[in-house]
């Protein structure tokens, strides 16, 4: 298992080393800044933007009080509770980070924005080594992910580069589906990553279609406003998936139940109902 791990860990390492050197440089597009809804409420420059940050601090906060009463939520595993701490404290830190920058959108204002979403995304990382793969190795990964994290984002700010940054945000939505899928799990609500997963794809989409979106809605509203209000929906599912979760005890993987679950309904399928009939004879003889 040791031997695995290493050499997992070396592979990922020369993965990341040849990413760098066979690409260029990604830098921070000033573009990105110019968002389509600039409008100001109340003395609040792009407002709207702003303000959708709060959802973050509300989820942060619940999900903080919801990890430290036992009544709440169950956690087998000290490792457990340890990231999801980090991650709610991201995800809480978001609201002032996202809002600051919102507030005048820059680089410099940029950092804040990215550095409490960094740190949600590698804790997520090293829950699901705990609860997946091992909680001895998922629980010492918590500090080395977190300062991964950070050091993309210091990494971005002094070379202008975002290749790590890029690494950190985006192998998460693809590693953690995948092991939500692939791997037993501990508790039960497993589909709850996947809505997480969907939540944060749409989130994605939206602040693409930033622009489009504020057209579409007759500059109502636009997509990065619906974007934070996307994303936040992300801990707002893994926090009901705390709550409702239990112990598995016969450890199966989503791919195992589906496949039983397909097999069931196809054997449910094939079967051909069969009725019996019974006659009787009827007399047509007068009887008068």
């Amino acid at each position: 298992m040791r031997r695995r791990t290493i050499s997992a860990w070396t592979v990922a390492v020369i993965c990341f080393v040849v990413l760098m050197i066979v690409t260029p440089a990604i830098p921070q597009s000033q573009e990105y800044h110019d968002f389509a809804d600039k409008r100001e409420f109340l003395g609040i420059p792009n407002a709207l933007n702003v303000i959708s940050n709060f959802p973050f601090l509300v989820i942060g906060v619940i999900g903080l009080i919801i990890l430290y009463h036992g009544k709440y939520c169950k956690l087998s595993l000290q490792g457990e509770l340890w990231g999801w701490t980090c991650f709610y404290i991201g995800v809480g830190a978001v609201a002032f980070g996202s809002a600051y920058y919102h507030l005048t959108p820059n680089d410099a204002t940029l950092v804040w924005d990215r550095l409490p979403m960094t740190i949600a995304f590698t804790s997520i990382v090293a829950i699901f080594i705990i609860e997946r793969i091992d909680e001895k190795k998922g629980t010492i990964s918590i500090i080395p992910l977190v300062l991964a994290g950070i050091i993309s984002i210091v990494y971005w700010r002094f070379f202008d580069d975002l290749r790590p940054y890029a690494v950190v945000q985006f192998a998460p939505c693809i590693a953690i589906p995948l092991m939500a899928i692939l791997l037993p799990p501990m508790y039960t609500h497993s589909t709850y990553w996947l809505w997480a997963a969907g939540f944060y794809l749409l989130a994605k989409v939206l602040e693409a279609a930033d622009k489009p979106v504020y057209k579409w809605t007759n500059h109502i509203v636009s997509g990065h406003t619906l974007k934070h209000l996307a994303a936040a929906m992300v801990p707002v599912f893994l926090t009901l998936m705390l709550v409702k979760r239990t112990t598995q005890i016969e450890r199966q993987s989503l791919l195992q139940t589906w496949r039983i679950s397909w097999t069931k309904r196809r054997e449910g399928n094939s079967n051909i109902e069969s009725y019996t009939c019974s006659y009787s004879t009827v007399s047509t003889e007068d009887t008068r």
